[in-house]
């Protein structure tokens, strides 16, 4: 079996563990509800056209942060509690394709949770409304921002084997790159901008403001690979460890 084929295999494995579970079913549900009242509020309520508190406002990446916390607190501490994470070691499959395929299954429900949300474009459109280029660069925004909220709640799944405290690991982790860029201008010099430059949230605002940066993308990227990787290596050095 190839490399590529041992990622997928693990993809669908966890997928459908997800699927098979009422978890997943619960986290799109809690997450579109909330979503759908703040919509009725801010957009319905006010006949507002735009979709700014979602790509904006602190207060929908602080949900992404929530449920992402949520949906990725099982990867890999279920697996330990469980007793289960020994078969991984002795696993035909390469260790990083487990990870990769983990990261995947979890990345394709945060994907999910963001396509749900293209209800409500559509629904300000119906009422003459228009798509505008700030709602692509959100959107765009969701897909990038959301690989550095997975890639972090990977690695802290991978730290413990209680799905409490990895959730608890990950939300801070999470919290602390979003306030970084929220406080950064209290400090000054060089120290503003070394909060700027490591906040997921001065990212993310930036591609929704509809501001396209090579250097944005590359970041989000670099995050992303940067967390799989010592993710890796600290369940390599597991499984040595374990003989």
């Amino acid at each position: 079996m190839g490399y590529l084929s041992n990622v997928v295999s693990v993809y669908k494995k966890e997928t459908r563990s997800y699927f098979n579970s009422p978890m997943a079913y619960i986290i799109l549900g809690l997450f579109m509800f909330i979503s759908s009242i703040l919509f009725f509020l801010i957009n319905l309520n006010n006949s507002y056209g735009t979709l700014s508190w979602m790509f904006r406002e602190p207060i929908f990446s602080l949900i992404l942060i929530m449920f992402s916390s949520i949906l990725t607190m099982r990867m890999y501490a279920e697996e330990r509690k469980n007793g289960t994470e020994v078969l991984l070691f002795t696993s035909p499959s390469k260790i990083s394709s487990i990870v990769i395929g983990k990261f995947l299954a979890a990345y394709t429900l945060f994907l999910a949770m963001t396509a749900l949300t293209l209800a409500f474009p559509l629904v300000i459109v119906i009422f003459k409304g228009a798509f505008t280029p700030q709602m692509i660069g959100g959107y765009v925004g969701f897909i990038l921002f959301g690989s550095c909220l997975i890639s972090i709640g990977l690695l802290a799944s991978a730290l413990t084997e209680n799905q409490i405290i990895a959730a608890i690991i990950s939300f801070i982790s999470m919290f602390f790159l979003f306030i970084t860029g929220i406080f950064a201008s209290t400090f000054g010099g060089v120290v503003t901008e070394i909060l700027r430059w490591v906040s997921l949230f001065e990212r993310f605002t930036d591609l929704s403001s509809g501001i396209f940066r090579l250097g944005t993308m590359t970041y989000f990227a670099s995050v992303t690979v940067t967390l799989i990787v010592i993710t890796f290596l600290i369940i390599e050095k597991r499984r040595w460890s374990q003989g």
